[in-house]
């Protein structure tokens, strides 16, 4: 059941690059009886260290109890929620759509380029499709897909990072930014 008082919230986490630490991290969630609506995982330019990005709905007081579990475990190095007004949020969708014919193939490639999708595989009766976006772009263009029939559809789960030059693992690197423009002048 939806609380009201719910909203999704992003968490990046920075862990260690190791085998069951993506399960200790979900049975955290589960044991709490929170449910993440999205999931994203891969390693960072440091091949030892493990970004996660999970999205889950819920308030602001069990955000920060979630928050806080996440940092006692051991195998976790950063937790940082990312607002949305300070972050950029992606996804990779993939559509496998029905394109018969040739003048449903154009239609399919008109609405991809409007979208600035791209098209990654052509068969005699269907087109693959990619696109990167926000949540709105995908479920715009997935509307638009399902007239011509969606034969199979496959999200990344989002990805996020913060805006600027601020980033996880140092907390005033944007405030020396700013710092650094003042004193020049």
């Amino acid at each position: 059941m939806k609380n009201e008082h719910h909203t999704r919230h992003t968490l990046s986490v920075l862990v260690e690059n190791a085998s069951g630490v993506l399960s200790q991290v979900s049975r955290l969630f589960s044991r709490k009886g929170y449910n993440i609506e999205s999931l994203a995982v891969g390693t960072t330019d440091d091949p030892t260290v493990s970004r996660i990005t999970i999205e889950v709905m819920g308030d602001d007081a069990m955000m920060e109890q979630l928050m806080n579990q996440l940092r006692k475990q051991f195998s976790v190095y950063s937790v940082q929620e990312l607002l949305p007004q300070r972050s950029i949020r992606r996804e990779l969708v993939m559509f496998k759509v029905k394109a018969e014919t040739s003048d449903v193939r154009n239609e399919i490639v008109q609405i991809a380029n409007i979208f600035r999708a791209s098209i990654i595989d052509v068969s005699i009766k269907s087109l693959t499709i990619a696109l990167i976006g926000d949540e709105s772009k995908a479920e715009a263009m997935q509307n638009l897909l399902e007239t011509f029939g969606i034969l199979e559809l496959v999200r990344t789960g989002m990805v996020a990072l913060e805006r600027g030059a601020y980033t996880i693992s140092d907390d005033n690197k944007e405030t020396t930014e700013f710092n650094l423009g003042k004193s020049i002048l």
